[in-house]
Order: C-alpha cells, then sequence, then structure tokens
C-alpha cells in the first residue's frame, strides 16, 4: 500500500512528502545544494519547490546559515510543518494500512515503511510534492 498525501490550496500544492523530505534533508545536511543532490532534483527545482510554499503560507521556512553560499537551515516553523505533517502522515498511513487489511482479502504490505512507526522523510520515493 502506498499513499499520497499533500495539502494544496486553490494557488497549488503548498506541502508533500516530497517537500518533508527536502526539509528533512536541508535539516540533515545544512544545504539546499546537497539535499537537492540526494534527492535527484536541481537546486532551482528544491528552490522552487520551498520558494512556492513560502509564498502561500506566508512565512519563511528555511534562512541563510553561516558563511556558505548555500548554507541553510530550518526555521522554527519548518521544523513545526516538517514535525506535523510527519505525525499526520504517519498516522493517516498507519490506519489505512489496518483498514485496507480489513478490508482486501489478500496481504497487504506498507510500501518502504515501517507501519507501527510514525512517518520519516526520506524513506520512500519522493513524489511530486
Amino acid at each position: 500500500m502506498r499513499l499520497h498525501l499533500w495539502l494544496e490550496t486553490e494557488d497549488g500544492q503548498i506541502f508533500g512528502l516530497g517537500r518533508a523530505q527536502l526539509l528533512a534533508k536541508i535539516a540533515a545536511y545544512g544545504s539546499l545544494k546537497k539535499a537537492a543532490e540526494d534527492l535527484g532534483m536541481s537546486y532551482r527545482a528544491a528552490w522552487g519547490k520551498i520558494k512556492k510554499t513560502e509564498n502561500v503560507i506566508g512565512s519563511k521556512l528555511i534562512v541563510r546559515s553561516g558563511p556558505r553560499r548555500d548554507g541553510y537551515e530550518l526555521t522554527d516553523l519548518g521544523k513545526a510543518l516538517l514535525e506535523a505533517f510527519d505525525v499526520w502522515y504517519g498516522e493517516v498511513e498507519r490506519m489505512a494500512l489496518e483498514r485496507a487489511r480489513t478490508l482486501f482479502p489478500w496481504p497487504i504490505e506498507g510500501f518502504g515503511r515501517d507501519p507501527e512507526r510514525s512517518s520519516e522523510p526520506g524513506t520512500t520515493e519522493v513524489d511530486s510534492g
């Protein structure tokens, strides 16, 4: 079983697993460039996703850190959004997996995640979010 969950408004997608993975990688590496490379996307695409979300919500998710040109860290809002999405995604995924197992006559397994643990950005493939 695989779920695709995201948040969007009339202005388009705000946040999904791809953006969660991107923020998690930025937090881990302290670098937007390294985060983008690790996820197989261009710096420009990664920057565009971050800027789209920031423009729609009206707040920064990342800020420059240190003297390095590509050095970034998550803002408090970026950290809170990542954590909230993780909790929400994990809860929905566990509930959906449990329900699917009661409804369908074949074995249902999660896709690349341990259903007993919370969602972990970076453990599944990047989607368009």
